[in-house]
């Protein structure tokens, strides 16, 4: 063990030498959190992004981890100065820090039997040498793993001597304080540290991992190098507040064995150095490469959000022996490592005069005050409403805490608001969004990109569903995919998008498979005899035919997602490129869903009417607008989330994700062209 007296001669980190320079310790306007040090020695990316751009996302790690440190943040954080005596109220509390936190979340879930409370000796110290082989013979299931504990030899006739009180009075009491926050000016970090044990002057940092250690050759165990760093930072902060530090414990909850860091001068050297380069990251504001084939990315909960491979596939390879050549295109495999589908699923209120509550984790839709539905909470992700539905408070903080956005539509399906979150604190993709929107170069070349990739995929739809698409309609939406991106202007590209959009719809008849010519009963809903299905152009504000009227809701229906993708990326929604500034209109929503028009909202109609999941009697006319009941609302929902979940293949990653996740990648990667990472954004052309 080494020696307190030896430890701070050689303590980079000791804070007591450097506290009385007075422009070290004003250099540092903003702690950095211990926590995020471990995450920066970890991944440098991982760092910025949670850090410094405020993101995160929970996997099965992240909750079980919460899990396993339930107990030890429950702590009230008191641990007395180094001149305070403690308590002897502190040391009631000694047995139950002892006491494993659960394993898993099931079985924290369940009812726990009640316990006996057994009476117990404070032992002098918590933690010894790992050379002490006293036995114990004690239950508890963290004596086998933790550090042991020494216990006073007993009595053989259970007498005591008044020398033995003696000693006992004289000897510093032995406290145990959780969930304690400290932080150093000096060093510019703060944290909380799990457990402290501390004896006098000296204490013992303990910090609950819910992993493994590191099992060296010989059979050993040893701490990650992430780990080693935040409990060194932990006894640093320690050493700020007075107290003596000679060693550091970590707990693997498991395995349930402890590993002791002896806290040498290299290690110390070690965080100083990660302090300094994660400051120096934490001011450049620039976010570093991503790993590369690293077997860390697999398990990271922000693996959705950095995109690795992704990013790395696209970002330009610079010739090192030829700096005149232009960047050539990465060719980095790209491991298909985000999960397909969104387990949770949106849910959609259709009904009138509904009235939403709050119990618990549940959602409580009743009627005429009568429970006709309840919705557990974790399984939505977006929660729709149509018309006149009520919401509770209670219900809607509840929403906001678990971030699941809210959406509004009238009855007739018109969006027209969101309630969300505050959103990720990621200003700065969000100011490099006004920067280039306010260029109007960078506006036309990334809106030529979007209206290409929409003309390219209606000519894919009409190719796939079309009875017999004609080839001059063919060959002139190709010609006219390959004029926009000669296009001079805004003004320009928008008039070869119409002339597109007019050819394109000019053949829309011809992907409906069911006889449009037939028309409705004088007793349908319909109050008009013509045909139910007749589509002769498009038309809008109010929609005159029922096709139209369901390509307006898919409409409304895609920008309300885009705009939920945009906003969970930390981009503005009513800040585009190609559609221009309008209050209340989602433009950059708008702009991301130009390519997606064919491929979801018309292909949700394509396929609600040729499956007759709406039929005419599904239309009611008022005035000269037609719109869907009820329960033609609900079968077109169906068909819309039927291609939401649907699965396609990304032609230039390889992997298959759903409809809904292919929007949030896309959207990341708008966020990752705006900041410089990669040169272009890959608008999505399917084959």
């Amino acid at each position: 063990m080494i020696r307190s007296t030896d430890h701070e001669l050689h303590d980079s980190l000791s804070v007591s030498e450097s506290t009385d320079d007075p422009k070290r310790t004003e250099s540092f306007t903003e702690y950095l959190p211990v926590r995020m040090i471990n995450e920066f020695v970890y991944c440098p990316r991982l760092f910025y992004l949670m850090h410094v751009e405020g993101q995160f996302a929970d996997s099965y790690e992240t909750i079980d981890g919460g899990i396993v440190h339930r107990r030890v943040d429950s702590g009230n954080g008191h641990l007395p100065s180094v001149n305070e005596s403690a308590p002897s109220n502190d040391l009631s509390f000694a047995a139950e820090e002892l006491d494993d936190p659960p394993a898993d979340a099931l079985m924290d879930q369940l009812p726990q039997p009640k316990r006996k409370r057994r009476k117990h000796i404070q032992p002098p110290t918590l933690f010894v040498d790992p050379e002490d082989d006293s036995e114990d013979d004690t239950s508890s299931p963290v004596d086998d793993a933790s550090p042991n504990s020494s216990r006073p030899p007993s009595k053989e006739h259970g007498a005591e001597t008044a020398n033995d009180r003696e000693q006992e009075d004289e000897s510093p009491a032995t406290i145990h304080a959780r969930s304690v926050t400290l932080s150093s000016d000096a060093l510019g970090v703060i944290g909380k540290l799990d457990l402290v044990e501390a004896t006098g002057d000296v204490a013992t940092p303990v910090d609950y991992k819910r992993g493994r250690p590191k099992k060296m050759s010989d059979g050993s165990l040893d701490a990650w190098p992430p780990e080693k760093v935040q409990i060194s930072l932990q006894a640093a902060l320690l050493r700020d507040n007075g107290y003596r530090v000679n060693e550091g414990v970590l707990y693997f909850n498991t395995t349930r064995q402890r590993v002791v860091v002896r806290l040498d001068s290299e290690l110390e050297n070690q965080t100083a150095k990660a302090i300094q380069n994660a400051r120096q990251l934490f001011e450049s504001r620039q976010i570093p490469a991503p790993l590369e084939d690293s077997p860390k990315c697999a398990k990271c909960s922000l693996l959705k959000i950095c995109l690795p491979d992704e990013t790395r596939s696209l970002m330009p390879v610079i010739h090192e022996h030829d700096a005149d050549a232009p960047p050539a295109t990465s060719d980095v495999a790209v491991r298909p490592m985000i999960t397909a589908r969104d387990e949770r699923r949106p849910l959609y209120l259709n009904q009138q005069g509904l009235m939403i509550g709050k119990k618990d984790d549940l959602l409580i839709v009743k009627e005429d005050r009568k429970v006709i539905q309840q919705v557990r909470l974790r399984e939505i992700n977006q929660l729709s409403l149509f018309g006149n539905i009520q919401l509770s408070t209670q219900a809607v903080q509840h929403l906001l805490h678990m971030n699941i956005p809210v959406a509004y539509f009238t009855r007739r399906g018109w969006f027209y608001g969101t309630t969300q979150p505050l959103g990720v604190k990621n200003i700065l993709v969000r100011r490099e969004q006004f920067r280039k929107a306010d260029d109007p170069v960078t506006c036309l070349r990334l809106a030529r990109e979007l209206v290409r990739g929409k003309i390219r995929n209606s000519r894919t739809l009409l190719m796939r569903n079309h009875v017999e698409p004609p080839r001059t309609v063919l060959a002139e939406l190709k010609r006219l995919s390959e004029r926009v991106l000669k296009a001079d202007s805004l003004a320009s590209l928008l008039g070869l998008e119409g002339t597109a959009a007019r050819i394109y719809f000019s053949q829309f008849t011809g992907m409906l498979k069911v006889k449009c010519d037939i028309e409705t009963d004088p007793g349908s809903a319909l109050s008009e005899r013509r045909p139910a299905f007749d589509f002769r152009g498009r038309n809008r504000r109010p929609p005159r035919d029922p096709v139209n009227a369901l390509l307006s809701l898919a409409y409304s229906l895609l920008t309300k997602d885009c705009t939920i993708a945009s906003t969970i990326v930390g981009l503005d929604p009513y800040l585009g490129f190609y559609h221009q500034v309008k209050p209340g209109k989602p433009a950059l929503a708008l702009d991301l869903m130009e390519p997606f028009r064919p491929l979801i909202a018309e292909s949700v109609v394509l396929t609600a009417i040729n499956n007759r999941m709406v039929i005419p009697e599904h239309f009611i006319v008022a005035g000269k607008s037609v719109v869907l009941s009820d329960a033609g609302r609900k079968g077109f929902l169906m068909a819309y989330e039927q291609r939401m979940d649907a699965l396609v293949t990304h032609p230039l990653f390889g992997y298959r994700v759903s409809y809904r996740r292919l929007l949030e990648i896309q959207t990341r990667l708008l966020g990752r062209w705006l900041t410089g990472e990669i040169s272009e954004y890959p608008v999505f052309i399917t084959r």
